[in-house]
């Protein structure tokens, strides 16, 4: 019965308690004046990505806000319009068509994986540029089809490197993998584990996005015998009953995540007591950050001191002032224009990742990332809350 209760909660939680994204929180013009700049949000609200698009739509709403309240941008505000694609690939070309036909100068793809890499053939299509905010798939920002679309944060080529760094460190030769059936994970497994050369997965287990019961999958990670267990998912529901049962079945086996589980509060309140203890998941914040502290007071200003900020919200964040940038930079709101100034933004100091982190693009460099430093291994406590770094091993800045 808690399951069912804690599983319906999470679901209206990610889906923003309906299938509208127009919502009452779409930034007003604010003190801004003159001919809005439009920029247009694929977000994903009710699909499987849902689960950490509603996160980072929600910070791109507020920081736009911001703006418009502070007087805009070329002191014009900016108008979000927002369409929703459900992750769903076969949805993208109508979804961008519709945000194109509402006068949007560039694009915020903020779904799953797979859907973005269908948006990239169409960019060049309408002529926008578009961001990435929470994107990690380096085939995003990869040829062909790259030179409208960019990306903020580490892909998984990234993560690959750290996540063998903590294995080798950790004495970690085999792993036994976990997995949600979404395209989004299909797609990001396949470029995550094709840079991992450096361990061997014994065992390879699926299980519905949906799923109310993963015993059986357990069961064959155990016999497997792996040196940890590592668990790929969008997050939400899964990523929940896939670590209850873990700690169940496989209490004191080293466990490591995505990025999912540690962006997603929600999350946390619905797992077991002491379920999440010792998980180590891939995470993007660092309380040392003065800009990640800056971030932190004004979202719960916003939303209430108990709000637990995530690496969704940060992404979101930089991605607005990226756009702020960008469009100053171009001295208007040409498409054109925009992608060339995106172009010439570098050493942009970052909300997300250690202090001296920063993101630069070029013509030939469409992520942003600069190094490993925007990433940290994040350990859970038996509070079932994120409780610092992980010891043993970090990324080097």
């Amino acid at each position: 019965m808690r399951l069912a209760v804690g599983v319906t909660a999470l679901a209206l939680a990610a889906a923003g308690c309906g299938p509208s994204n127009s919502g009452s929180d779409t930034p007003d013009t604010g003190s801004a004046k003159g001919e809005p700049i439009v920029v247009g949000m694929d977000e994903d609200s009710t699909g499987p990505g849902a689960s950490y698009s509603v996160i980072a739509g929600k910070t791109i709403r507020a920081a736009i806000q911001d703006l418009n309240d502070k007087g805009g941008v070329l002191g014009r505000p900016i108008k979000l319009v927002v369409e929703n694609d459900e992750s769903d690939p076969t949805k993208v070309p109508a979804t961008l068509q519709k945000l194109g036909s509402q006068g949007a100068k560039v694009l915020l793809l903020q779904s799953g994986s797979a859907a973005i890499i269908q948006a990239k053939g169409q960019l060049a299509g309408l002529g926008l540029p578009a961001i990435a905010p929470t994107g990690v798939t380096a085939t995003l920002v990869a040829p062909p089809n790259n030179e409208l679309i960019y990306m903020l944060a580490n892909t998984t080529n990234d993560w690959a490197k750290v996540y063998c760094g903590a294995f080798e460190k950790a004495g970690i030769k085999k792993i036994g993998v976990l997995a949600d059936d979404t395209a989004t994970i299909a797609a990001l497994n396949k470029a995550l584990f094709d840079q991992m050369s450096c361990v061997q997965i014994v065992a390879n287990e699926k299980g519905a996005a949906a799923a109310s019961d993963l015993s059986a999958q357990v069961a064959r990670l155990k016999n497997a015998n792996p040196d940890a267990v590592m668990v790929t998912s969008v997050g939400g529901a899964f990523e929940v009953l896939a670590q209850n049962t873990l700690a169940s079945q496989l209490g004191g086996k080293p466990r490591f995540s995505l990025a999912s589980i540690g962006n997603q509060p929600a999350s946390w309140k619905l797992a077991n007591q002491g379920a999440l203890n010792g998980l180590i998941f891939m995470g993007s914040i660092n309380s040392q950050n003065p800009r990640t502290q800056e971030l932190v007071k004004f979202l719960k200003k916003k939303n209430g001191d108990d709000y637990e900020i995530t690496a969704y919200d940060a992404q979101a964040w930089d991605t607005v002032q990226l756009l702020k940038a960008a469009i100053e930079k171009a001295g208007s709101d040409d498409p054109k224009k925009i992608n060339e100034a995106i172009q010439g933004i570098t050493k942009m100091p970052a909300t997300f990742g250690q202090g001296s982190f920063t993101l630069s693009f070029s013509a030939t460099k469409h992520l942003g990332a600069d190094g490993l430093c925007g990433l940290s291994l994040i350990e859970f406590g038996s509070d079932n809350k994120p409780k610092g770094p992980w010891g043993t091993y970090q990324p080097p800045c």
